[in-house]
This record gives structure tokens, C-alpha cells and sequence, in this order.
């Protein structure tokens, strides 16, 4: 019998079908065919893009080639750095200014190498441009939460083939991290523990989720997935902000990133997929009872009217096989 199972930090509901469970080749994976010519964001091509914030480089002045990782601001922002918030009321409406900031990471000057295919030392690199801009962006007291997220592939909302990750720096906090941020203080009001805290846990005890683990990180797919091969990867220290990672945690994070995708890259056949690092407010809204983390996407499943309509989600991989399935991949890493 299929079952529902309780996310217990949002308390959201999710079905996890147990009955003819679906192979690998089920998903149909449409090809990402990837062309570099007038890519804006290859070397070469660096005036094609507004001039870069930061980049890690081997050679060269900025906005040249040379670089291995670059940070510059999105051409087409959702939300501008200029200018007041101007808050006001329109009837029973709420409306401000679009304030904010919107960059993009650009992984490598490599346009046919994923975040999946980066050595460690270069995963390393774009996780270093992530805390450098989040600890750079909270000086700027309007923001109250930063995210930062990759799509990947047309399906998963990718305009450009370019391995790049987006950072946004929002004003307000949002809804989705407001319902994880209540969930986990209410669990530690009445329990006195963090919940992600207590999932580990779990996931260590049970073990057969797991599919990445070191000192510092662990990565799995977990009880309440709401995707097929959904993974999420936390720090085992207790810890509510991503920009506050040990320096030396740094390496184990990327690499526990790096391995992740790379399985999923390989058992799925190159799949679009989404990741979002998830953590603490800024700027007078942090909390302490929160445990940042990531969550890995893959774009295999289509949500439709049910999951709409109901909140639900339907998921027809449990867990532990995908887990078992994800662990069967033989990396060849660097």
C-alpha cells in the first residue's frame, strides 16, 4: 500500500508510492545540447556581460580572460540595488519599490563542464564566491535574506547553457523560508532540539538514505522526499547560516555537492534539476533554531493539478531506492 508521510518541519503531507516502482529509463530525459558560440559568459566574451563584481583568477585584469570563477551582476535583474524601498499601502494591498540585488556565479570558464564535473578545488572555488557574496550583500541593511540557487537545464528554467549559479538578495523574507523557519522553531519549542538535527540522526542511525558522508557533511535522500531522487545535503554541526560555514568545512561541503550531483548526473542521464541553499534571515531577522542545508531537485516528475490543488506531492521512488540506485554509480572524481 502506497503511504503518506509528514514532513515534520512544514507539516506538509507527501505520497510515496510503494506499489510498481519506476526504473531509471522510465524518466525520459530530453537531451541538453549545449553550443559555446557567443556564449556571454565563456572566455573571451567577458565585455558581453556587465563588469564582474569578484573573480578568482590565474592571470589577467579584471573583466578579461584568465579567471576561473566570476561574479558579476545579472544583465536582466529581477530586482535593482538602486533606489528606496518606499513602502506603501494600496487598499488591501502591500507594495514597495523592486529593490534588491541580482548576480550570477559563473562555475568555469568551461562551457561544456557541469558543477558535477568540477574537480574539488574547483567546486571549492564557486562555494568560496557564494559565502563571499552573501557576507558582502548583508552589509546592506535593506536586505533581510539571500538565496542562492542553480537551475539547470530549459526544464528546470535555465536561459543560458553555461554552468552558472544566480544569487538574489531579497528585502523580505520568503514565504517558503517562513514556513521552515516557524516549523523548526515550533519543533524546538516543544522538543527543545532542531529538527534538521534530529533527521540527521535518524538518517545516520538508518543509514540506507545516505549517499554521501564525511566529517563535516552529509548528503541523502530524505523520508519525506518530495521528488524522485530528491537529495539534500546538511552540515552535521548545528549551524542556521550558510555564509558562517567553517573555512575549514568549505572543502567537504563542495565536494559532498560535487559527488551528489555527479550521481545524479550519471544515473539519470544528465537530468534538469534545481538547487537551493536554504538558511537564516539577515540583518536582525536571523535565527538560531534554523539549520541551513541544500536541497537538490531532479526535474523528473511534472506538477500538476493535484499537487496544485492540494499541496501534496506525489512521489513514485521511495526513498531508500533511490538512495540504493544513486549509491550504485562508480564516481570517477578528481
Amino acid at each position: 500500500m502506497n503511504e503518506l508521510r509528514r514532513d515534520p518541519i512544514t507539516g506538509r503531507w507527501i505520497i510515496v508510492l510503494l506499489g510498481k516502482i519506476p526504473t531509471v529509463t522510465d524518466f525520459k530525459v530530453e537531451p541538453y545540447t549545449k553550443n559555446a558560440e557567443k556564449c556571454p559568459f565563456c572566455w573571451g566574451n567577458e565585455a558581453q556581460t556587465p563588469p564582474e563584481i569578484i573573480a578568482h583568477r590565474k592571470s589577467g585584469p579584471p573583466n578579461s580572460p584568465g579567471w576561473t570563477t566570476r561574479v558579476v551582476p545579472n544583465k536582466f535583474p529581477a530586482l535593482r540595488i538602486e533606489g528606496a524601498l518606499n513602502k506603501e499601502g494600496m487598499g488591501v494591498f502591500d507594495v514597495m519599490n523592486g529593490v534588491g540585488a541580482h548576480e550570477v556565479i559563473i562555475d568555469t570558464p568551461e562551457h561544456y563542464k557541469d558543477f558535477a564535473d568540477l574537480t574539488s578545488s574547483e567546486a571549492e572555488e564557486v562555494v568560496w564566491a557564494y559565502v563571499a557574496r552573501s557576507l558582502d550583500l548583508r552589509g546592506d541593511k535593506r536586505f533581510k535574506y539571500i538565496l542562492i540557487f542553480k537551475n539547470f537545464g530549459k526544464v528546470a528554467g535555465a536561459s543560458l547553457e553555461h554552468p552558472h549559479s544566480q544569487l538574489i538578495a531579497l528585502p523580505i523574507v520568503p514565504k517558503r523560508v517562513l514556513e521552515e523557519i516557524e516549523g523548526a522553531a515550533k519543533y524546538y519549542e516543544y522538543k527543545e532540539r532542531c529538527v534538521f538535527c534530529d533527521m540527521l540522526r535518524e538518517e545516520i542511525e538508518e543509514k540506507d538514505r545516505i549517499i554521501y558522508e564525511d566529517a563535516n557533511c552529509i548528503g541523502f535522500c530524505p523520508y519525506v522526499s518530495r521528488f524522485p531522487y530528491e537529495v539534500w545535503i546538511l552540515p552535521k554541526k548545528h549551524n542556521s547560516d550558510f555564509a558562517g560555514i567553517p573555512r575549514d568545512c568549505v572543502p567537504n561541503f563542495a565536494r559532498a555537492m560535487r559527488d551528489c550531483l555527479a550521481r545524479i548526473k550519471a544515473l539519470l542521464q544528465d537530468p534538469p534539476y534545481n538547487f537551493i541553499i536554504h538558511t537564516s534571515p539577515i540583518n536582525g531577522h536571523e535565527r538560531n533554531d534554523y539549520h541551513w542545508h541544500v536541497e537538490i531537485m531532479p526535474k523528473l516528475a511534472k506538477v500538476a493539478g493535484f499537487e496544485w490543488g492540494s499541496g501534496f506531492y506525489i512521489n513514485p521512488v521511495p526513498p531508500h531506492i533511490a538512495a540504493k540506485n544513486l549509491l550504485s554509480v562508480k564516481l570517477d572524481v578528481k
